[in-house]
């Protein structure tokens, strides 16, 4: 048990950031199945932005790497030109 105050302060950071980026990046690889399972082309391509966006956020907060952010955008990019 830490008993420093400033020790006991970095734990309650650090829990509530480890929540805050699980939530995240939960609900982001929720929304890129969604993406992957869309048919219409119109909506992937209306989705896609939002997906995107969310993968930068996550890459900037150091939740995701940013080559693997990048990697997943290209390839739901891919995905969405072979739709018809």
């Amino acid at each position: 048990m830490a008993h420093h105050q400033s020790a006991l302060k970095r734990i309650r950071q650090t829990e509530k950031r480890r929540l805050d980026n699980k939530y995240y990046a939960r609900t982001t690889r929720n929304a890129i199945k969604q993406l992957r399972l869309l048919d219409d082309k119109a909506q992937a391509e209306a989705q896609y932005p939002k997906v995107a966006s969310m993968l930068d956020k996550l890459a900037k907060k150091g939740v995701i790497h940013k080559n693997k952010a990048s990697n997943l955008k290209s390839n739901l990019a891919k995905h969405v030109a072979t739709l018809a």
